[in-house]
Order: structure tokens, then sequence, then C-alpha cells
């Protein structure tokens, strides 16, 4: 299972050549052959990495411990792993280290740099706690390290990364904890918190894994906290069955300043003393070599690093824990007791554990005794004499030691004193199977270093002891049993050249022997020297075998200046008494490789300026131009980043056109079209708004980039490209909006480049208000300049007027009279009775109708009439096929534009103008003007109450038809609750029976007037019955629909 913290870089593919690209220029930077992008820009910067790759350093202290699933062993971690506490200096061989750094010939690492000077150091070990007392105080309920302790290592803030590894932090034995499909997060709580309370604040956790009992975490100080990334964790289990993960190993990978990947192993390998359970132990390490996985770590250019998933493929690497490699060819008893003898010294007066050690050592020289006397096995005899010569050297020497002065014992080099705890452990590290299995190359032995081993076994001890070996029934003998290996990315590949060589060699060894070299009957004379593969070396009586060891150990003690990594120190905290295996912990100074945040900010700008440069040069590029038109000053040019396209005043139904011209002035190709704007949740999606029209000058393309989703339109370089922009407000639920204030004439166009950059053009104009969109009361209080100087809402009442006041202002005598004042007469707001637009356009097409109907009355010639080829005439019709549609717009626009300032209608027409015509342009502006009244002259409401009335009426079959006479009344008492609707509808009725009136009469024969009119009544009350009445009819059924269109048309026929 693998965790995933973060991942910095993602990968992304290859970067491709650009179609259409820029051909390359002489001399051109290879950055322009990049396609900008931000991948492509990483790739940039990362090329340049050496220029701000700077070399740091950074302490890690690693430690790991079996807690043997005791309870109170967390209540010691922070003492040892973070304070540095806990520590024998007699039997860890770091009392030495005091000696000056210089001194070569010790076996120990010189202290560390927060090392105190001699003298307070013995000042502080005075008051140190003595071991009697110590083991006497031990409880689970705190920590068992010795009161008073300074901690004599590195702690705290000087330590970049902690990494703690713990084993059985719940019982692995247990059948029910080990076969658990899930791990119990509170062992590791406990732990958890103990190490946090201990750190120094600031340090941050980057990593956690647990398998069963396994247990890793990763804590970073602060300022290297942010320079981690691509943190992940994975565990492999090789417990029962090769896969449960009662053993196996935690594993987590980290990269410090972006380039150094850092491996750490937290294991736990098979137990056991028999030869199977050395082999298992090593067929355990390969497994957790070969199943780890990680995700993958890409560097900043996006390419996945080598062996970056892996195991061996990083730069540094640390593999702690219980890896239960013991001592082989000697027996454990002797081992003990040898170690004992050592042990014994650090406990000043009586107390169980060194009556227990003086016991066992008493009890094993009286069978030492009996021993030599016996006629025992040999072997056994001789490995008890070698014993009790050890142990007899051991005590003379250190009563010597003892009886000679304090300067002697100083000047006498532990290596060369047989008492000495290093004498000892020099001896018994050539057993070691661990040193033994790297000799062979059976495990470990692929570049693994490890530092000198200075201090005693960390298993197997009494608990809540400092010296006491296993004193249990079963007697374990002592063993390294917990390590901390090392190895750079140096180390291993230096191995791998070995391994080369040797391959080399043994070619060369075996085409020798091939060709006969080593056979005697060639000819001496032939050949210059013999050669036996076979005895290659055994007369170099100076070779020893345990010279790769050695190698490592040397490599170990290496200066920082010929290694990126140097060990500070290694060793053991023998005063920590919670569990029966020692913890075991050692500090590494690694050099390593970082990126210099600011220089790399510096590079990313010149990275990105110059492909920049580039890519502007290779990328399409075009010249937007607008074509402004100054109203009343002709026509302009400028870009369209000054001001964009203005249409100036906008009229309802009154079209207007712009111009842009779009000019390539690359050098390649470009690809342009409107792309969807950006829109707010209440506008409509798209490369325009609805009262917008895109017209090019040419054909789309037929094939179109995938990523573009309108039209698009190809430019070769200097070709120019001609866009019609016309506005159009149409609609008249937008009209409303418009009136209200509640939408604009505004919006910004985005004219895109394929491969290039987008291009936004605003566009805009200034909305004119309307007649046109209104209720029926919102034209009662329209001030009398009209709809453009339509008043602001305020708290005054306005007086009303009557129709007739306004009939007398607007028509008549009057309609022609000048109103090209701006200023309204009055200030305040006007209530009128009824509309004066519904009014001014029926008494303008009456009076239109009687002019245009004697005009052709005049005329000569067989011509028929327009009203005998559409009795819809002159509301559907246009007499003069002649009339563009232009001409019959602007002809519109005159009449929409005097209903709008509240001037003459008749004398808004070009004198020119024909009163057919006028008559025409009338009619059609009232049609619409009806249709875009909110409501309706007959509102939803009333239509109902009308509708219900002709229902009842015509289910009802008591009461005989009602006359023409009693339909009007009682449409009229229906219309009587809205006096504006009512009065507004007579307008139109009233005009409607003086257009029959006059065009009927312009027949003599009476069949033909009865005709006429009726033709004119049906196609007027169909016409109107539309406009007038504002409400929906049946959705549902043909016949429905027909009988509620016939309704409609008898509410208004009935009035002519």
């Amino acid at each position: 299972m693998s965790n995933n913290r973060r991942l910095d870089v993602s990968p992304g593919p290859q970067i491709k050549d650009t179609p259409g690209a820029y051909p390359p220029t002489p001399g051109e930077s290879t950055l322009s052959e990049v396609e900008s992008s931000q991948l492509s820009l990483s790739q940039a910067v990362y090329k340049r990495r050496a220029e701000y790759t700077v070399s740091r350093k950074i302490r890690i202290k690693i430690g790991t411990w079996n807690v043997a699933a005791l309870h109170g062993t967390e209540k010691d971690i922070g003492s040892w792993f973070v304070g540095g506490k806990g520590v024998s200096e007699s039997l860890s061989g770091l009392s030495s280290g005091e000696k000056d750094a210089s001194d070569n010939s010790t076996s120990t690492l010189s202290p560390p740099s927060t090392a105190k000077p001699h003298q307070d150091r013995a000042s502080e070990v005075e008051s140190l706690e003595d071991v009697e007392h110590q083991e006497a105080r031990r409880s689970k309920k705190g920590p068992t390290t010795p009161l008073n302790d300074p901690g004599f290592l590195p702690e705290g803030e000087d330590v970049g990364l902690y990494v703690l590894g713990l084993q059985e932090i719940v019982d692995v034995s247990s059948a029910a904890e080990t076969l658990k499909p899930y791990n119990d997060p509170h062992p590791a709580r406990r732990f958890k918190h103990e190490v946090e309370a201990a750190l120094p604040e600031g340090y941050v956790k980057i990593a956690e894994q647990q398998l069963i009992g396994l247990f890793m975490v990763v804590y970073a100080a602060p300022d290297i906290a942010p320079t981690v990334s691509d943190v992940d964790t994975t565990s492999v289990g090789t417990g029962l069955m090769g896969y449960m993960g009662n053993k196996g190993a935690v594993v987590t990978r980290v990269v410090l300043g972006e380039f150094t990947r850092i491996v750490f192993v937290n294991c736990h390998l098979s137990a056991g003393v028999e030869k199977g359970n050395l082999e298992r132990r090593d067929w355990d390490a390969s497994q957790i070599v070969r199943r780890a996985r990680f995700n993958a770590v890409y560097n900043g250019a996006g390419d996945m690093e080598a062996d970056s998933d892996s195991i061996g493929g990083e730069d540094f690497t640390f593999w702690f824990g219980d890896l239960n490699y013991r001592l082989d060819g000697m027996p454990g008893d002797d081992v003990r007791r040898l170690l004992m003898l050592h042990t014994k010294n650090e406990y000043r007066v009586e107390n169980t554990s060194k009556r227990r050690i003086d016991a066992e050592l008493a009890l094993h020289v009286t069978r030492s005794s009996e021993d030599s006397n016996s006629t025992e096995d040999e072997k056994s005899s001789h490995r008890s004499r070698a014993y009790h010569r050890m142990s007899h050297t051991f005590r003379s020497t250190a009563s010597r030691t003892t009886s000679a002065s304090p300067q002697a014992s100083d000047d006498l080099d532990p290596s060369s004193d047989p008492a000495s705890l290093q004498t000892t452990l020099a001896s018994l590290l050539p057993h070691d199977q661990l040193l033994e299995r790297m000799r062979k190359r059976k495990a470990f032995h692929d570049g693994w270093r490890e530092g000198p081993i200075d201090f005693l076994p960390t298993y197997k001890y009494d608990v809540g002891s400092v010296g006491m070996f296993d004193s249990s029934e079963k007697k374990r003998g002592p063993s390294w049993c917990d390590r901390i290996l090392f190895r750079t990315r140096k180390d291993k590949q230096a191995y791998e050249e070995k391994l080369r060589k040797e391959e080399t060699a043994k070619r060369r060894d075996e085409e020798m022997k091939n060709h006969g070299m080593d056979d005697p009957a060639v000819n001496e004379e032939d050949v210059l020297f013999e050669y036996d593969p076979a005895n290659d070396g055994a007369a170099d009586d100076d070779y020893d075998p345990d010279a790769d060891t050695e190698d490592a150990q040397k490599a170990a003690r290496s200066d920082a200046s010929e290694d990126k990594i140097h060990l500070e120190y290694y060793t053991s905290h023998q005063r920590v008494l919670s569990s029966d295996h020692k913890p075991l912990d050692a500090i590494f100074t690694l050099t390593y490789d970082a990126a210099d945040p600011i220089a790399k900010a510096r590079i990313h700008q010149d990275v990105a300026r110059e492909l920049d440069k580039a890519e502007n040069e290779r990328r399409p590029a075009v010249t937007v131009i607008v074509d402004h038109h100054d109203e009343g000053h002709g026509n302009s040019h400028s870009s369209a980043d000054d001001e964009g396209v203005d249409f100036g005043e906008v009229r309802f139904d009154s079209p207007k056109t712009r111009h842009i011209t779009v000019a390539n002035t690359g050098r390649v190709p470009a690809i342009i079209g409107f792309t969807d704007r950006i829109v707010s949740f209440d506008q409509a999606a798209g490369a325009a708004p609805s009262w917008l029209r895109i017209k090019f000058d040419r054909s789309t393309d037929q094939d179109r980039p995938t990523s573009e989703s309108g039209d698009v339109y190809t430019l070769d370089p200097g070709d120019a490209a001609n866009v019609e922009l016309t506005v159009h407000v149409s609609d008249v639920g937008l009209v409303r909006l418009l009136n209200d204030g509640n939408a604009t004439i505004d919006d910004v166009l985005v004219l895109r480049v394929h491969n290039g950059r987008d291009y936004f053009l605003p566009v805009h104009g200034k909305w004119l208000q309307s007649t046109f969109g209104h209720s029926v009361d919102d034209l009662l209080e329209l001030p009398e300049g009209g709809a453009r100087q339509k008043l602001q809402k305020d708290n005054t009442k306005a007086p009303k007027k009557s129709p007739s006041k306004a009939d007398n202002s607007s028509t008549g005598g009057n309609d022609d009279r000048d109103r090209n004042s701006s200023e309204p007469k009055e200030a305040s707001r006007v209530k009128w009775s009824a509309p004066r637009e519904i009014f001014r356009l029926t008494e303008a097409i009456g009076d239109l109708t009687e002019r245009a109907v004697a005009e052709w009355g005049m005329r000569s010639g067989d011509e028929k009439p327009p009203w005998e080829g559409d009795p819809g005439w002159p509301f559907t019709n246009i007499s003069s096929p002649s009339l563009s549609d232009s001409e019959i717009r602007e002809l519109n626009e005159h009449v929409r534009e005097a209903l709008d300032i509240n001037t003459s209608i008749l004398r808004s027409f070009p004198a020119e103008t024909p009163s057919m015509q006028r008559l025409e342009a009338v009619a059609q502006t009232l049609i619409s003007f009806l249709a875009s009244l909110a409501g309706g002259i007959i509102t939803e409401s009333i239509w109902a109450r009308l509708e219900e009335n002709i229902i009842a009426r015509e289910r009802s079959k008591a009461p005989p038809t009602l006359s023409a006479e009693d339909e009007k009344a009682e449409v009229l008492d229906t219309l009587t609750a809205s006096p504006a609707h009512s009065t507004s509808f007579a307008f139109i009725t009233s005009m409607l029976l003086r257009i029959i009136a006059e065009i009927v009469a312009s027949y003599a024969e009476p069949a033909t007037k009865l005709a006429q009119r009726k033709r004119l009544e049906e196609r007027y009350a169909a016409i109107f019955a539309e406009v007038v009445i504002d409400a929906p009819l049946p959705v549902v059924g043909v016949k429905d629909r027909r009988i509620g269109e016939a309704r409609r048309r008898r509410v208004v026929e009935v009035f002519l």
C-alpha cells in the first residue's frame, strides 16, 4: 500500500512540433523550438538547474527500538530519541571521544558539536543518578532514563530530520494481532504524542507508516519542512506465508531540496538462531527491496526519474530496525558472562542485578574448575578453558589497572588493553552474522555501510536492568540485533563497478583457459609468464578476509569533505530500562544538492522572458482596427484596445452597423473567429449577445480546429478580413429590460486567434427610451415630452388630464404645431386618462386613410385598390412593391421616433412621401405597438371574465341569443373596471369603423358595399384580436383552439 503526500510536478506528454510554426531562423535561440506552456517553461528552467543548485547540509537523526509490546516504553521515547539521554559513556565507547579529533588511533567517532567541555561534563556525571537508584525507581508511568541526565548527544533544534523506527508496538506473536485486516492506530498515537511533546516547537510531521507492529514517523525542522516534497510511504509484509505483517518493513521516500531523494527503511526480520532462520532473514531483506514500490518522482522537466519508484536509485538510503542477526560460533552463556564482566562495574553497591551478575560469574568459575578435571567432551572443555582464560585475564588486568596511577590508565590505548570493552567487542564482532553475510555477499553487500560498533549488544536484557543480560530459563545469547545501515548512490555505483570489473576479469580468465594458456604442454618461451587463476593471490600473506568490512568502517569514518555522508555517532542507550532491547540511534550529516529558491526565481523570470519573446515571434498575430462612425462627423479609425465598438444611439427595431478590420500582421497563417464570451448567470451564452449579429466578408473554414467551437476563418500573412457588426433590438422582452434599466447595450466580444492571443472587443451603445414595451398604465405616466424624457419616479402625484386635452395637444389643428423644444412643460409627473400614443396613432391612421382613399379615387386606369387584394390593408400589406426593406424600415422609424419624443406624426415623414406610404407605415407601427404592450389592451384577467360570460351564455339554452348591442354592452361593462383600457379599446374600434366607412364609401353599388364591409370587418377583427387581447390560447386540441380564436374575433367584430 502506498500513501502519496504530494507530487510537485505532474507528468505530461513530450513536446511535439507545433503545426504551422515559424520556420527556424538562423541563430535563433533553441528555446524558441519549445512550445510555450507551463511544462515547457519548467523544462527550460530545469535545463539551467546547475545555476540555481547549491550545496547544503542537514543533520538526520535515526533511532530504532524494539519495544517488545511493553507498556511504558512510550514514556522513554522523548528522553532518549529527542533528548539524547540514557547513554552510558563507559559502555558505549563515547567517553573516549573526548580525545582530540585528530587522533586517528581511536576507534570511536569524535564527539558531536554540542558536547560540553570536559570539566563541565565531569560535574554533570557526578550529579547523574546511579544505576542502583535508577533500577529501583523504574516505573511504567514515567521515563526510566537516569535523573539529572543532561543528554550527551545532539538534540533539539540541532537536527533537521528526526526519523524514528519502532518494532513490536503490538504483540506480533499474537495471531489475533497478526491476522487483523487493519492496523490498530492507538499504540502508534501514544508514541507520537510523546515524541511531539519532546520536539522543539515548529517541527512538522511529514510522514508516518504502520504495518501491524512496525511503525515509522518522520519529523522535519521548520526550515526544512518547506523543502520536502514527493513524500511517499509503503509497507512490505514478509511474515507468515511470506506476506503477513508480523515481519517485514515500512518504507518512506522523501525528496529534499527538489533534487535529493532519500529512502528510510524500518524493518523487523525473521528471528531465530538456526541456519534456516539466517537464510530467511536474507530472504526477508531481498523481498523488501524487490516489493517496495512508490509513486514515481518527476523532475522539473516533467520526466520520470530513473528507479524513483523503488529502492536502489535514491541518493541516500538508511536501513534500520531489528534485523535479528545473531552471533555465530560462540556459546550464548559464554558471551553473556564475558560481557557481564564489564556491565557489573556499572553497579557501585549491591542490588538485584549486581547480585545476579555476581552469582552467574561465580557459578561459572566453579563449573569451569570442575570441568577442567572432568572427562567431558574435548570441544566443550576447550571452550570453557578459553572463556576461563579470558575471564582470568580480564580480572587480572583490571586489578593491575585499578592499582596503577590515573595517568597510566589514561595513557593506555583501549584497543591495546586486553581488559577493555573495545577489546572484548572486537573479539565478538568476527562472529556477527550480519558482517559475515555482507562479506559473503549474501545480504546487504551492495554498497551498504555501518558505523563502528563500540557499544554492547542491544539484545537481550532483563527488563528494568542496565547490564543484566537475559537471566530467564532460555538465557538467550547477546546479539547486535538492532542495527542502522546506510548507503549513498556513489556507494552502490562503486559496488556495481566492482562487479563489472570482476566479471571482466573472470571472462579474461576463461579466454586464457580456452586458448590453452594454462596448458603445461605450451612452450614456456611462448609466454611471458605463467598465470594460474586458482592460485591468484594465494601468496599474498597480507590478505585480510575482513577487508571489505574494514573498508566500510573506514568509509564511515571518512571526513565529510571526502564523502557526502558523515556519521557523527552511532550508539545504544544502555540506561533505558523499559524493554529487553536497548534503543539505538545515529546522527548523520548529509551534504546534498538543493534548489536555491531566490536563484531559481530569477532564472525562472529569465527563461519566461526568453520563451515569451521566442513564442511571440512564432505565434499568429493580428491587428484589429475599428471603423468608428462619429455621427455627424463621418468615419475614423482606431485600434480595438482604445474604446471598442461604439454604436452611438440605439433605438428600437432600428439596426445599426459598424465595421472592424482584422489584419494578419504575423508570419504564419492565422485562424480567427469569435468564441464564446464570458457571461454572468442571467446572460445567454454564445459568441455574441442576442441583439448583435456578426458577419465576415468570407466563407467559413470547412475544417476547423477541434479546440474551436464556432465558425473560424483563415487569414494568410498580409491578408485582412472585414467584419460587420450589426446591433438590432427587436425583441420586446429586451426592450422592456432596457426601458427599465435592467439591461444595457454593453458587452465584450472575444476574438480568438488559434494558438495566439485572445482579443477582447468591447461593444456598447446608448439606449434611447422607447414607447414600445410598456404597459397601458406605464404609458399614462409618460411625461409630456414623450418616452425620451421619462421622468424619474418620485413621491409627487401628477394631475390627471382628460383625453380631450391630450387629443387637442397632439392631433387635429394642433398636431402639426412645432414641438421641437427639448424641455418638457412640466417637471413633475403627468397622469393621463388614456395612452396618448394610441390616440395619436389611431387619429393619424384615420386622417391618412381618408387622404389615401381619396387620392386613389383620382387615379386613372384599371389597377385595383390595395384593399381589394388584401382586406387587411393597410395593416398587413404594402401597396408599393418598389420600396425596399430598408426604405420601409426607415418610414417606420419616422413614426416610432415621433411617438418617442411626442412630435407630429404627420410631420415626421419627408415631404415627398405619398399618403399611401405614410398610412401603411403608421398602420404597421400601430400593430407592432399594440403587440408590444405589456398585458395588452384586454388583459388576461379582463379576458377571463369576458370568456367566462361567453361560455356561460353558450351553455345556457334558456335565454335567446344576445343582440349586437347587448354584446357590446357586456364587453364595455367588463372593461369599465379599467378605464384606460376601455378608452384605448374605444380608440381602436372607432379607428376601424372610420377606415371601413372610408373604403366602403368608395364603392357605388349597395351589394358591393355590403360585401366589402363584411370582408373588412372579419379581417380587421382577426388582425386586432391577436394584438388587443393578451391571453394564452388553449394549447391542447385544435377544436378548442379554433373556438377560442372565434370568441376573440367576436369581441372585436361586434363593435364593427
